[in-house]
């Protein structure tokens, strides 16, 4: 019963978490300058970003050139990328980060160290040290466009079933497992669920309960647990919850 009103408070917890996936956003904005620096591209650690972050698949611009009308016109279809350096006297120390529009933090680094004692070499060093997990990470940009039809969709249903009685929703039963099979390549955070293709079908960041995840596709949020040995995703849609059984490789 603990571990099901638990399931319950994770479930409400990521109700806004519905852009948290690195997976919806094409575009990254890197500044031309960083905080801790007094130059633009001090080190080339800029463009150094800019570069290993278009490595991954990333359209990656600088904050002082002009962006595309898309980008212009709405903000929130672009992360932000900020780096951070904690001072020390013998280390370089490096973390970066990608926000969403609101603040929200999508991804953050490990932390970069380095210990040459030339400043250009550190710098470098310790970046792509703080790179090296996420280039661990399996993205591949999935457009939003169906997370917009279905919004949509939603907001018909609760129109047309606006005046109808309120019933109380339960967990449907988990329907049939997945013919497919997922394999889970590990990230930072957890894992992504991929399938033959190879495309990433579902994202899992890990929770403080063990066999518990925050679950995330291109459409919907909800979360995957284990129960007699099986996978379960759970998840809402039209209101209704949706419990799903997945078969996973680990």
């Amino acid at each position: 019963m603990k571990r099901y009103f638990l399931l319950i408070f994770v479930f409400i917890s990521i109700s806004g978490y519905a852009q948290n996936n690195l997976n919806n956003y094409r575009y990254i904005i890197v500044p031309k300058k960083f905080s801790f620096f007094k130059e633009e591209d001090q080190y080339k650690l800029n463009t150094l970003s800019k570069a290993l972050l278009e490595a991954k698949g990333f359209t990656v611009y600088f904050d002082n050139r002009e962006l595309p009308d898309d980008i212009a016109a709405n903000k929130c279809k672009a992360l932000s990328y900020e780096l951070q350096e904690r001072k020390t006297m013998f280390a370089t120390n490096l973390t970066f980060s990608l926000k969403d529009c609101k603040g929200n933090v999508l991804y953050k680094s490990k932390e970069g160290k380095s210990r040459e004692k030339d400043f250009r070499a550190s710098y470098t060093l310790a970046l792509r040290d703080a790179f090296e997990p996420f280039n661990e990470v399996q993205y591949v940009y999935t457009a939003p466009a169906e997370a917009t039809v279905q919004q949509q969709s939603n907001i018909q249903n609760a129109v047309t079933t606006s005046a109808s009685t309120p019933v109380p929703q339960t967990a449907s039963e988990p329907s049939a497992a997945v013919s497919e099979t997922l394999y889970a390549q590990p990230t930072t955070n957890g894992y992504q669920l991929i399938d033959t293709t190879p495309k990433v079908v579902l994202t899992l960041l890990k929770t403080s309960v063990e066999d518990y995840f925050i679950g995330s596709t291109s459409i919907s949020n909800g979360i995957v647990f284990k129960k007699n040995d099986s996978w379960i995703f759970e998840y809402y849609t039209n209101g209704k919850l949706i419990s799903k059984k997945l078969l996973i490789k680990f």
